[in-house]
């Protein structure tokens, strides 16, 4: 009975530091992962940014006088309270003569 007490009590010991083991075999990589975190997304925001110093020329826009841009971005917040009407299309994969 002793003897199966102590077997015990050691499976139990040899079970917690195997899992401690493995537990610290994952710990490893994630340090060099956090250290790259979001690398990929400013790479492909720098490829696609035609001209990164665009914010500091503050020449105005030309080409377009006060009204007209009020009057474009008026319709433009319009559009989403009343879109235009669409079209339906109802013969898909009808036949010519309308079967």
């Amino acid at each position: 009975m002793k003897n199966a007490l102590f077997n015990t009590r050691l499976a139990g010991k040899l079970a917690a530091a195997s899992c401690a083991a493995l537990l610290t075999a994952c710990a490893a990589t994630t340090p060099a992962l956090d250290a790259n975190f979001g690398n990929a997304v400013r790479q492909a925001r720098t490829a696609q940014t035609l001209n990164p110093t665009a914010s500091a020329n503050r020449d105005p826009v030309l080409g377009i006088d006060g009204r007209a841009g009020a009057a474009a971005q008026e319709r433009y917040q319009e559009s989403f309270k009343s879109p235009p009407r669409t079209f339906e299309i109802t013969n898909i994969g009808g036949g010519l003569n309308g079967d």
